[in-house]
């Protein structure tokens, strides 16, 4: 079996491996391009959440407590989730993580970058995942471009970016090509766009920007409810 990749629409992104279900910002109800309600989850090894806002925390916490999923967060953020129910035997080191820090489960690590956005608890953040078989995987969360984009690109062979192109609350078409020539990724999956009205409709516009600011970096434009192997 290959590492499967799904996008349940916004940042709600899935990762399958041989042995793990990993989920990043599991917002199901309320999303309007979810592919799925959070129901559909009856397996989830690992929770991760960039930050506190409704559609990224989304449901976080109930799919841990129905599956026994462990949580990776920022600490305040995990502080957070364990006064909504989440055991603490279930947040990475009781406590959670932070920037910077690279944490060790069952066969993956995670790293935390930072991320420019506002939240209501700690900071916001992304998270580098290289997986068992060595596939890295950077999910920025949501962020404006910045140029430490650049050292983690020299730091990790990042494969997968999955970067925000939406505008008005994250990066735009033309910022994310130029985060991909940063971090110097092979390949780049869209986020955050279409999920509402004032955002980025589609990827054309991406597309576009791509081919002339990061041209050997591969688009993978994927639609809700598709998975793609990794």
């Amino acid at each position: 079996m290959s590492n499967q990749l799904v996008w349940h629409g916004h940042a709600n992104f899935e990762i399958v491996t041989p042995k793990l279900n990993i989920l990043i910002d599991p917002w199901f109800e309320g999303n309007p391009s979810a592919d799925s309600g959070s129901d559909s989850i009856t397996k989830a090894d690992l929770v991760l959440v960039t930050h506190d806002h409704a559609d990224h925390l989304g449901q976080a916490v109930k799919i841990c407590n129905n599956t026994g999923a462990s949580l990776g967060a920022i600490v305040e953020v995990a502080a957070k989730c364990r006064a909504m129910g989440v055991n603490q035997k279930q947040i990475i080191n009781g406590m959670g993580f932070n920037i910077g820090g690279t944490i060790e489960f069952k066969g993956i690590k995670v790293t935390m970058t930072q991320a420019f956005h506002s939240c209501d608890q700690g900071s916001c953040v992304g998270f580098i995942v290289t997986l068992e078989n060595g596939k890295c995987l950077y999910h920025a969360g949501d962020t404006g471009i910045f140029s430490t984009m650049k050292l983690w690109g020299e730091l990790y062979d990042i494969d997968f970016a999955i970067l925000p192109i939406g505008g008005i609350f994250t990066m735009d078409p033309k910022q994310a090509a130029l985060a991909c020539k940063l971090l110097n990724c092979k390949k780049v999956v869209p986020m955050h766009w279409g999920s509402f009205p004032v955002l980025e409709q589609n990827t054309d516009r991406f597309k576009n920007e791509l081919t002339i600011q990061a041209p050997d970096t591969q688009l993978l434009a994927m639609k809700p409810g598709e998975s793609a192997a990794i």
